[in-house]
């Protein structure tokens, strides 16, 4: 995999990391790809195919193009990893005091806009903490669960009935995300879709180790895992499309010819409009205003934390 990074020109630079986690998530969705004759997927409402319908993309029977959607506050409402955090602690991985503060964390990350390296890491290492020394296939089978309790309610229809259409199109669609590979894989196969490439977690005879593969499949990282899978699987990025809310993901939007911004932030919105992107919200008024705060940040803690957080960045400003 290692050389697959030159098979296409990059577009912004990457550091190693970035190009280390990105080939090891093309790796990873390669092997958990579904076969061919993979079951259609689940039931779309009428408004949702209606969503699909008014597209004039994709084009169907081109073998080339690939779709890859980011996951949270794309195809589903929050993020994705605080939903599975919220079913590990139902399961006592960790302490109340752990999930409040991953819960402002998640808060913090997305009404600052920015990544401060330090709190980057510390949200990286008490995610880690919390798998070292559990079997892959433990967190597999929780994570079904899991998607069950908190997750199935939460697939936005409109970005569902986007990916139904590239693969009614007879297109491969692919997740794209920062959580861990195995709980996108896993909502991946719920939802039909071809596979999932998300951040890798070392792991040793199944056992997790608590550390990474490169580094979170964000950003940048997130371009190089479609540039590796889209050369290991011989497609044509000017035919393929992405979408995502964030603009953390322009340098994914900007790698294929057909971006999409869904439920766009402020900065994503602003790049979209310059470049005629296509954009679609499905969103309330409400839900607009409070654009990428975690739909699940009900949890009593979150208020609090997220004060904590616009302080905290504040203060390093």
């Amino acid at each position: 995999m290692a050389a697959l990074g030159w098979l296409t020109p990059r577009r912004r630079p990457a550091t190693a990391r970035s190009v280390l986690a990105g080939e090891a998530a093309a790796e990873a969705a390669r092997k958990s790809t579904l076969p061919d004759d993979r079951p259609p997927g689940a039931e779309q409402g009428a408004s949702a195919k209606a969503e699909a319908e008014e597209a004039p993309f994709p084009v169907v029977g081109d073998e080339r193009a690939a779709a890859f959607f980011d996951l949270d506050n794309t195809v589903m409402q929050g993020a994705a990893i605080f939903h599975f955090g919220r079913g590990l602690y139902k399961r006592k991985f960790f302490q109340r005091r752990e999930l409040t503060r991953f819960a402002w964390q998640q808060a913090w990350f997305r009404l600052a806009g920015v990544e401060d390296p330090e709190h980057m890491q510390d949200a990286r290492d008490s995610a880690l903490s919390i798998v070292k020394g559990h079997r892959v296939s433990e967190l597999m089978s929780i994570g079904e669960e899991i998607y069950d309790e908190y997750m199935a309610d939460r697939i936005w229809p409109g970005t569902r009935a986007l990916a139904q259409a590239h693969l009614d199109a007879g297109q491969r669609v692919w997740l794209v995300t920062a959580a861990p590979v195995e709980t996108a894989t896993i909502i991946a196969r719920r939802l039909g879709l071809t596979g999932a490439l998300g951040t890798v977690a070392e792991s040793v005879g199944g056992v997790y180790t608590g550390r990474l593969v490169g580094e979170p499949l964000h950003g940048p990282a997130k371009a190089e895992a479609v540039r590796a899978l889209a050369a290991a699987e011989g497609l044509d990025l000017d035919r393929c499309a992405a979408y995502s809310d964030s603009h953390n993901d322009i340098p994914m939007l900007s790698l294929v010819g057909h971006p999409y911004a869904i439920n766009p932030d402020a900065k994503l919105r602003k790049h979209a409009r310059a470049l005629d992107w296509r954009l679609r919200d499905y969103r309330t008024g409400r839900k607009a205003a409070k654009v990428g705060i975690p739909a699940a940040a009900g949890v009593g803690a979150i208020a609090g934390g997220t004060a904590a957080a616009v302080a905290l960045h504040r203060r390093r400003r």
